[in-house]
């Protein structure tokens, strides 16, 4: 099949949208398909555009927002109309803004983690958007469902809202979780010499992600507290953080930094974390899906997170991790930590169960 690929950035890239747009592409083309990259779409305005965003910004405390501006999706229809060619049989792009206003008549696919409605007020970068961009935003989330043959989410909280808050027919909308972005998923013989290296003498937790504020960085510090204070061996291992919240780190606290993807030695340094710590602990406030747990279950990991967003997808409960309310503090994860980790044959069942 011959498939355009659509993205507004380097699909290449697998710092852009956490790898997705390189791991979904690649995945497409194992299976046999011909890819027509039509990327990087550029954001393209005109005078009109620029004082509406010079406003905002001198008059207004509210956001204005390129990404949601109707010409802008108009200028990406055209570029994108310039470069797809006649033997297309299925544009698909990750992401539903990008096609929003493609009027070609080719079957059209979107495949993402989160409607624009399903965002707002949910993570903080949508939180204080301006009346003309919410309006925008959810004028070209409805034209982009309308006009896609199938609309695929990462999560069923995502598809939920394409039918409850666009209309979307239920019949195109589909859930399709995504997998593990990583180069290489170990086998089950794998996953058994790596929980059987796991130390038997101190709890190696691991806190992954770029945000501390909103993946709940505090709580898991908490948690690790709690366990260190009772008197357990632990060591937090924090990796990710480009901008640590303290200068000093309590002694049971590891900060590997900022990790990129890009290069061999971080994709190595990530997996030797996945390899050697015990459970994730990421007690996020808000996540549209969550593929650190993914990566975390591919490595033999369980996870203990929150029930919000997307996650439930993904986390089943006693299965491959736990999930717990948004209020639970560091108590609650240092109580599960605790008890998952005072029987080592439990928690070895646990580790092949999340594989």
């Amino acid at each position: 099949m011959n498939i355009s690929y659509i993205t507004t950035y380097d699909p290449m890239d697998v710092n852009r949208w956490s790898g997705l747009g390189f791991y979904i592409s690649d995945t497409l083309v194992r299976q046999g398909n011909q890819l027509d990259y039509i990327s990087p779409l550029e954001y393209r305005v005109n005078l009109a555009v620029r004082m509406k965003s010079w406003l905002h910004r001198k008059l207004s405390s509210r956001q204005f927002t390129l990404e949601r501006e109707p010409y802008v999706a108009l200028q990406m229809a055209k570029q994108i109309e310039s470069r797809i060619t006649p033997k297309t049989d299925i544009m698909f792009s990750p992401g539903s803004i990008n096609v929003s206003m493609l009027e070609r008549k080719v079957p059209k696919v979107i495949y993402t983690d989160a409607t624009f409605a399903s965002m707002l007020g949910y993570y903080d970068s949508f939180k204080q958007l301006c009346n003309m961009s919410v309006r925008d935003g959810h004028k070209l989330e409805r034209h982009a469902l309308s006009r896609s043959s199938l609309a695929i989410y990462a999560s069923d909280w995502a598809a939920s809202s394409a039918i409850r808050d666009y209309g979307a027919d239920p019949a195109k909308v589909k859930v399709v979780p995504f997998g593990a972005n990583i180069e290489h998923k170990p086998d089950m013989e794998e996953i058994r010499e790596i929980i059987r290296r796991r130390s038997l003498n101190e709890c190696h937790l691991l806190f992954l992600g770029v945000d501390w504020h909103r993946k709940g960085g505090a709580i898991a510090l908490e948690a690790a507290r709690i366990l260190h204070e009772s008197g357990m061996k632990v060591t937090l291992h924090i990796a990710g953080i480009r901008k640590p919240p303290m200068a000093i780190w309590p002694s049971y606290v590891i900060d590997h930094g900022y990790i990129s993807k890009r290069t061999q030695e971080g994709r190595d340094q990530i997996r030797g974390l996945l390899e050697k710590c015990h459970l994730l602990v990421l007690p996020t406030r808000a996540e549209a899906y969550g593929l650190v747990f993914c990566e975390a279950n591919a490595y033999g990991m369980p996870v203990l997170a929150t029930h919000t967003g997307g996650v439930p997808t993904i986390v089943k409960e006693g299965v491959n991790g736990w999930l717990y309310p948004m209020e639970a503090g560091g108590e609650y994860y240092a109580a599960r930590v605790r008890k998952i980790m005072e029987d080592r044959r439990t928690y070895e069942e646990y580790c092949m169960e999340a594989h």
